[in-house]
């Protein structure tokens, strides 16, 4: 690992976390990391993305349409994913007509999760652990709460998830896409504990860069990067023009020192690799 490397990932250990744990990942592996791999963390919201890809799955064999209904009524899967269903944070009312603002959605990913069960007749656990964790090898990682958050695993886990997400396998070429390009292109919402946006891009599963200022990625990002990151002090980031993605996993619930520690870590690391 490069000196310059090391040591911007090592400075995570200043960010007030009793533990915290870093990996770049290439589409080869881990490139680098700091911190305890194999320590299973709460993945928080950061779980949306294997929902997410364990749905786009049954899309590719055909288990499920994105366009067959879902959630409130006028919604698809679509739009649950693009959390364009007008679902509010918590509950099954929705506050806003479909596709005409973009409203981040727990519970639009927990009716994904339920959605799916139902198509593949078995548990949703049982469902994500055969689509997604079994033939990425998260053997680390089990679903002990809900779809839109129930993920504990080690950074190690999230890293094959980030390469997967880097460089796919599991889904077609356009389904793939499909999670990186914006859905519902044009709407308004607010990003949870970042600020308001207009328009807040979303692809199917995973929130887009694009011009956002501020953000939770780094400014040397481009804008074409996509990931989540999770209430519990964790993120993933891919920047497919870099092909490198960075995960990190904490014991430090998300704060306001989150948007400044993860960007000025995630410019750094960007920096280093630059050379």
């Amino acid at each position: 690992m490069p000196a310059d490397l090391a040591t911007t990932l090592a400075a995570a250990d200043a960010w007030g976390a009793g533990q915290v744990a870093l990996a770049v990942v290439r589409p080869s592996g881990i490139d680098a990391a700091h911190g305890d791999l194999d320590r299973a963390f709460r993945w928080a919201s950061v779980t949306k993305l294997a929902t997410a890809l364990a749905v786009m799955t049954a899309v590719d064999d055909g288990t499920v349409d994105l366009d067959e209904p879902a959630g409130p009524p006028g919604a698809t899967v679509r739009h649950l994913l693009a959390h364009a269903s007008g679902l509010p944070f918590e509950g099954e009312q929705a506050v806003t007509r479909v596709a005409s603002r973009r409203v981040y959605s727990n519970t639009g990913f927990d009716l994904l999760g339920r959605h799916l069960a139902e198509r593949d007749g078995r548990p949703f656990d049982r469902s994500l652990q055969a689509r997604v964790l079994e033939p990425l090898g998260l053997a680390g990682t089990t679903l002990v709460d809900r779809p839109s958050q129930g993920l504990h695993g080690p950074l190690r886990d999230l890293a094959g998830l980030a390469r997967e997400l880097l460089d796919p396998t599991l889904l077609a070429a356009p389904s793939a896409e499909a999670m990186r390009t914006v859905a519902f292109p044009g709407l308004k919402g607010v990003l949870p504990g970042v600020g308001t946006f207009d328009p807040l891009d979303w692809g199917l599963g995973a929130e887009l860069r694009g011009g956002k200022q501020p953000h939770w990625t780094g400014t040397r990002n481009s804008p074409a990067t996509f990931g989540h990151f999770g209430g519990a002090g964790g993120f993933l980031w891919v920047d497919p023009v870099l092909a490198v993605a960075l995960v990190c996993l904490t014991d430090r619930d998300f704060g306001p020192w989150a948007l400044t520690a993860w960007p000025a870590c995630s410019d750094a690391v960007v920096k280093a690799l630059a050379g």
